[in-house]
């Protein structure tokens, strides 16, 4: 059933590509760099393919502190996780109508989510293991760039994620904070 749903999304997805125009006035960037050294510290890269698409791709660390009460011990864990998104932005023109900033792919969007996160790269064997785990699901999001290319990416939906020891439903939530690099 989850595969009919995400068949159906990518469908919508890939004909508004199609049908996009050539002439259109605005458009996403076509290579865009950024880092995001706050709240989860990674890199990104951006690839336009069309007027209104982008492949998103970035590479981070999840920092979490974990305290285990009956050893009374605390620890730091570290996890590299892989996000990519197709992203689909469809409110360009309108904001460009309305005066306001589309550079640097300023818009709102709906996409394809696929995250991978990895085993912990910091061990403690008072504390349960991190294990590696893989989300996908679609999500509406928004990112803005301002003045001296300040960024925020928001975006939220609902997926499925597995691991080895289970296979669930839960909410997809990323925010980053950070500047985007380059021309």
């Amino acid at each position: 059933m989850i595969k009919n749903y995400l068949f159906v999304f990518l469908s919508i997805l890939f004909i508004n590509a199609v049908q996009a125009q050539d002439d259109t006035p605005v458009s996403v960037e076509k290579h865009q760099f950024k880092i995001n050294p706050l709240l989860s510290p990674g890199f990104v890269y951006e690839h336009g393919f069309s007027a209104k698409n982008t492949l998103y791709s970035e590479a981070s660390l999840i920092i979490g502190y974990r305290h285990n009460s009956f050893y009374d011990e605390s620890t730091w864990y570290f996890v590299p996780r892989i996000t990519e998104q197709f992203r689909h932005y469809y409110n360009l023109e309108k904001r460009a109508s309305k005066g306001k900033r589309t550079a640097h792919n300023s818009g709102n969007f709906f996409a394809l989510y696929a995250d991978y996160s990895f085993e912990s790269i910091s061990t403690n064997k008072l504390f349960s293991e991190y294990c590696p785990s893989f989300t996908v699901g679609p999500v509406w999001g928004l990112q803005r760039t301002y003045k001296k290319r300040f960024n925020i990416d928001l975006n939220v939906g609902l997926g499925v994620a597995t691991d080895r020891n289970e296979t669930e439903v839960l909410p997809i939530g990323n925010f980053t904070i950070g500047w985007v690099i380059g021309k």
